[in-house]
């Protein structure tokens, strides 16, 4: 090389990368067909890894903190690229950084319900949802598995394809397990304990360290939650007729709020006629001795004054009263047979 076309190329002196925003995993800093200087200066921040790639293949990862490039400290890469011959290259190295802080609240859910066995309800959909955080753990995986020579690559790239090898991995715990659909909220610590044991190493497999796993809400769908509700509220009930008196009461004492009106007071006598009928109803067991048989109640005839006992004309004869004292008589009789007044 002369020295003309030695001064002529351009080297990059110092290498650094500020993360303009989130969610950035992996970014590829612009060389613009220049080439790294021999003893340049390589920045790597704390939540940082670099790499050296060359021809898509790494060469060197460095860790947090500043390094000098140089022949000492990249034997490997100075085999790559040569720099032992005064800079002759005929290769061109590039650097990428990877972000190795948590990405924070990444959400997760099963866009349709999954079916499961369930003890007591039989087969059961269920609908999950929650969040997780994760970190870049090995640049050199993350990069021949998920980023390669891309300029740069987001997490939300990455989104679609960590929620659904969570959804089919809970799917095989859920199947599984022997917990009851109603005993999952008070398991859910559980539950996200032993999901995120099952998933560390399908993102270790990603170059990827799964830091934390939440199951927030395990829920039916809902046309199955209304039935779940209603077998609910039939176990809340428990005596049914006591139940029944209540919601008539209910319904008698909002009839009687609502007095405007002939119609109002048309609800007013049905209501008030519906819980007399259930009173009656619930009442009559009440009334009746466990075993006992109801029996009629006995028909009483009017007892003739003056009449012989055991008479049955005296009990099937009519009486009025005396004009005098007022006593009752015989309607034949023609004197009052206490005062003896004539009649």
């Amino acid at each position: 090389m002369t020295l003309g076309k030695f001064l002529a190329k351009q080297f990059i002196a110092v290498i650094e990368w500020n993360e303009p925003a989130d969610g950035i995993l992996s970014y590829r800093y612009p060389m613009r067909d220049q080439e790294i200087e021999n003893g340049g200066q390589l920045t790597v921040s704390e939540s940082q890894m670099a790499a050296f790639v060359n021809e898509g293949k790494i060469a060197d990862v460095f860790g947090p903190g500043l390094h000098t490039l140089n022949t000492r400290n990249l034997p490997l890469l100075t085999d790559l690229m040569n720099w032992d011959k005064a800079f002759e290259s005929p290769f061109k190295s590039e650097v990428y950084f990877f972000s190795t802080r948590l990405q924070i609240d990444q959400k997760w859910g099963t866009s349709t319900p999954i079916t499961i066995r369930d003890k007591e309800f039989g087969a059961v959909r269920l609908r999950c949802y929650g969040i997780y955080s994760y970190r870049i753990n090995d640049p050199r995986v993350f990069f021949n598995q998920i980023s390669g020579t891309r300029d740069s690559y987001f997490a939300a790239d990455l989104e679609g394809q960590l929620r659904d090898t969570i959804v089919a991995r809970m799917t095989d715990i859920f199947a599984g397990s022997d917990v009851p659909f109603l005993d999952i909220a008070a398991n859910q610590a559980l539950l996200s304990y032993k999901i995120s044991d099952v998933m560390k190493p399908a993102f270790a497999t990603l170059g990827l360290e799964l830091n934390q796993f939440v199951v927030q809400n395990v829920s039916l769908p809902e046309e199955l939650q209304k039935v779940f509700d209603q077998r609910i509220g039939m176990n809340m009930v428990g005596d049914l007729g006591r139940y029944t008196l209540y919601s008539a009461a209910e319904s008698l004492d909002l009839s009687a709020a609502n007095t405007s009106g002939a119609a109002g007071m048309g609800m007013g006598l049905g209501a008030g006629a519906a819980v007399a009928q259930v009173l009656s109803n619930a009442l009559k067991p009440a009334m009746i001795a466990p075993g006992a048989i109801p029996s009629q109640p006995p028909t009483t005839a009017p007892v003739l004054i003056g009449a012989p006992a055991g008479s049955d004309s005296a009990a099937s004869e009519a009486t009025k009263f005396c004009i005098e004292c007022g006593k009752p008589i015989p309607q034949r009789a023609k004197f009052c047979a206490e005062c003896g007044k004539p009649q």
